[in-house]
């Protein structure tokens, strides 16, 4: 059921996504997970969600990727949804290199928790933000600060402040409830606009 809830999560994080693009005007192309080929995306394809596993769009010419479940090799563990400053084609190229091998080349990094279990809600939380004090602990060795975000689909008023806390403190750069479409509208705004 975990494995569904975050499935669930993911594709409505996506469509949002998309529709934030699409509103901006903003052309993207999309990670195909079985193919593993990037393909001209189409705003109006209500099925792109169900087999996508990265965005690529350019915004004011700036190439933007966004991955999915991925392992960053100096984290060595699992990131929920990565966003690097470089184009699609950088992402497990031919020549052996990789956008996901460079630390310098990692704009955002979230932490996407899909499930609604009011009472699975804190223990969601925790787990992402020791994700979330994991990643930022690996870059801070490379001397950098990318943007940490977290997307709940359930999030009790405990967990709010303490989210709300590390906001204010500019430890974590932004948040937003996946069941509150404001806020989901703002937080996909703002990724596709970094």
């Amino acid at each position: 059921m975990r494995n569904l809830a975050g499935s669930l999560g993911e594709k409505k994080l996506i469509r949002s996504l998309i529709s934030s693009l699409s509103l901006k005007g903003i052309k993207f192309k999309y990670l195909h997970k079985q193919s593993k080929t990037w393909i001209d995306g189409i705003h109006t394809d209500t099925t792109i969600e169900e087999n996508t596993k990265g965005l690529y769009w350019q915004i004011k010419k700036n190439n933007r990727t966004l991955l999915l479940n991925l392992t960053p090799p100096f984290i060595s563990k699992n990131v929920d949804l990565c966003l690097f400053d470089g184009e699609f084609s950088e992402f497990n190229n031919d020549n052996g290199s990789s956008i996901h091998k460079t630390p310098a080349k990692y704009i955002a990094l979230g932490e996407l928790k899909g499930g609604i279990d009011p009472a699975g809600a804190d223990e969601h939380w925790k787990t992402a933000n020791t994700a979330l004090d994991r990643i930022r602990s690996a870059f801070v060795e490379h001397k950098l600060n990318p943007h940490t975000f977290f997307i709940g689909a359930a999030i009790e008023k405990s967990m709010a402040r303490e989210i709300y806390a590390q906001l204010e403190s500019k430890t974590l750069t932004n948040a937003a409830n996946l069941t509150v479409d404001e806020q989901l509208v703002s937080i996909c705004d703002w990724i596709c606009s970094l």
